[in-house]
C-alpha cells in the first residue's frame, strides 16, 4: 500500500477532526466514541488511530480546525487597507458564528475544567485567537486612527480583551439557542454590538 504525503495526512487529520466536530455537536463529548467517529468520516478506526491517539487529541484536533478557519478570517481583516473598527469586527465574528462549532466550543470549556489535556488546549486556542485580535485592533489604530505602532499595541490590548470576551458570549448564546439538529439554514445573527462609539482603553 502506498504511503501517505504529508498534504494527504494533513487532508486525512482535517476529515477526521470535521467528522469528530460533528459527532460532538450531535451526542456529546461524553458519549461519542471513536466507532462513531469512523462511522461519520468512512475511514476505519485502525486509520483514525494512525492519525490520532486518544480523544483528547481529536479534541485538540478538532480546536484547532476551528482555530485556522477563524485565524485566516481574522488576518485578512488585519491586513486590509482599512480594518474594521472594534464594534465591526466583533459583529462579523459573531454573523458567521456556526451552531456546531458553537455547541462543540461550549463542550470543550466545560471538559477542560476537569481534563488537564483539554484545557491546555483550551487555553492555547484562546491565547492564539485573542492574540489574532490583537494584531487586528492595532492595524486598525494604525492605519485608521493613525496611532504610532508601539503606543497601538498597548491601547489594542484591552480592547481585544472585550472583543474576545463578548465573542465567547456569543458562542455560549448561539450554543444554549441553537439545539443540535435544529441549526437555522443561513448564518447566525450579529450580536447588536454598539455602534455610537469606538472601544477605547478606558471602556473596553
Amino acid at each position: 500500500m502506498p504511503r501517505l504525503t504529508d498534504a494527504r495526512k494533513e487532508l486525512r487529520r482535517t476529515q477526521i477532526a470535521e467528522a469528530a466536530v460533528r459527532c460532538f455537536s450531535r451526542n456529546g463529548m461524553e458519549r461519542t466514541s471513536i466507532a462513531d467517529i469512523s462511522a461519520e468520516s468512512g475511514l476505519s478506526t485502525g486509520s483514525i488511530y494512525a492519525h490520532y491517539r486518544n480523544k483528547a487529541d481529536l479534541v485538540r484536533g478538532a480546536a484547532r480546525e476551528m482555530l485556522h478557519r477563524r485565524g485566516d478570517t481574522i488576518g485578512e481583516y488585519a491586513a486590509a487597507d482599512v480594518p474594521p473598527d472594534p464594534d465591526e469586527l466583533l459583529a462579523r465574528l459573531t454573523a458567521a458564528i456556526d451552531p456546531v462549532h458553537a455547541r462543540v466550543g461550549v463542550q470543550t470549556w466545560s471538559e477542560s475544567t476537569t481534563d488537564p489535556a483539554v484545557r491546555a488546549v483550551v487555553v492555547d486556542a484562546t491565547d492564539r485567537m485573542r492574540a489574532m485580535l490583537h494584531d487586528c485592533v492595532t492595524a486598525w489604530l494604525v492605519k485608521v486612527e493613525h496611532h504610532e505602532p508601539a503606543p497601538a499595541r498597548e491601547l489594542a490590548a484591552p480592547i481585544a480583551h472585550r472583543v474576545m470576551a463578548l465573542y465567547q458570549a456569543e458562542l455560549l448564546y448561539t450554543a444554549l439557542r441553537t439545539p443540535a439538529g435544529q441549526e437555522p439554514t443561513g448564518q447566525a445573527p450579529a450580536a447588536q454590538a454598539p455602534t455610537d462609539r469606538k472601544p477605547t482603553e478606558e471602556n473596553a
